[in-house]
């Protein structure tokens, strides 16, 4: 077997564990490729001959799993998620393991699932025309990309933690009137923040919505209604509880779903997608999902029903 894998290792703390996961794959008879991703680099050139391999690997933070899955979208081609980054959202929604031996194997036996990935379309600056990309987990604008900005810089050193102390940094967000355009309808709303959601499982292991399905053809657009974060915090403490049982209360959010969504806001705000702030771009902001578009490679604890495509799915 051939495997293409892309590395990012300036993403989170890096990950010693990659060399085992390799030498693992090495013992079965499996062959490597390994290419690096650089500031710059683009990811298309180091896919360029992508059809050799049956399997890519993308090892790195999610914004690096997620532009690989977003440029094999609809090719049919596996990507394993190495959770080589700080918060790894995609592996724990796809609840691979974390052990670099036990991911080989579940890179070998080869169980994959489809799911929806989305496209984010983007307003250009400066001499910079208007763009898209893509996202596997969420995309935001206003609060959220503020921490997520915050945090750029503390990742490598508080892990995880960085999003917590962002947060903290940023008590009295700007509060802004938000236009949904949510597929045939418009909606109104104020709130601190406006979240695309394709996965609903974020830091710290929080299911920020109830029946998200990443096969629905859907997006959940979620609103953070409360003025301030000390009112969110309700919310969280459901979310916790809901570890236990269910708990259906998210006070202080709502929540909508649509297959395409424009966000507009007065006043504007910045806008981060799986965990990665852009500079200097603010709404409005366009995003679409892109039905059944990426193939991951799953344990057997992966949490997607195997007949949701009949033939389609491979996994057993």
């Amino acid at each position: 077997m051939n495997v293409l894998m892309i590395a990012n290792l300036r993403s989170g703390i890096g990950d010693p564990g990659l060399y085992d996961f390799v030498r693992e794959l090495g013992s079965h008879r499996v062959d490597v490729t390994l290419r690096f991703l650089h500031e710059g680099t683009e990811v298309a050139h180091l896919l360029r001959d992508v059809d050799n391999y049956a399997r890519v690997v993308a090892a790195g933070g999610d914004g690096t799993v997620s532009s690989v899955a977003y440029a094999l979208r609809d090719t049919g081609i596996p990507i394993l998620a190495y959770p080589a980054g700080t918060a790894n959202l995609l592996a724990r929604n796809l609840r691979l393991p974390l052990d670099p031996t036990e991911l080989a194997i579940t890179l070998i036996a080869g169980r994959t699932v489809r799911i929806d990935l989305a496209e984010l379309t983007l307003p250009g600056t400066g001499a910079r025309r208007e763009f898209t990309t893509g996202f596997a987990i969420a995309a935001g604008a206003g609060f959220d990309a503020t921490i997520m900005e915050s945090a750029r810089t503390l990742k490598p050193t508080l892990g995880e933690g960085a999003y917590l102390l962002g947060a903290l940094q940023n008590l009295n967000p700007r509060v802004s009137r938000f236009v949904l355009e949510l597929d045939d309808r418009t909606i109104e709303t104020d709130g601190i923040a406006v979240m695309v959601m394709n996965l609903a499982r974020i830091q710290f292991d929080i299911e920020v919505t109830h029946g998200a399905d990443a096969q629905d053809g859907l997006l959940e657009v979620v609103v953070l209604t409360a003025s301030t974060p000390a009112r969110l915090l309700p919310a969280i403490w459901a979310a916790l509880v809901d570890r236990l049982q269910p708990h259906p209360e998210r006070p202080g959010i709502e929540v909508h779903t649509a297959a395409k969504v424009r966000i507009v806001a007065d006043p504007p705000l910045p806008i981060q997608y799986d965990g990665d702030a852009i500079p200097s771009v603010t709404t409005p902001m366009t995003a679409r999902v892109l039905p059944h578009a990426g193939t991951f490679i799953v344990s057997e604890e992966h949490p997607f029903p195997c007949d949701s495509y009949g033939d389609e799915t491979t996994c057993p």
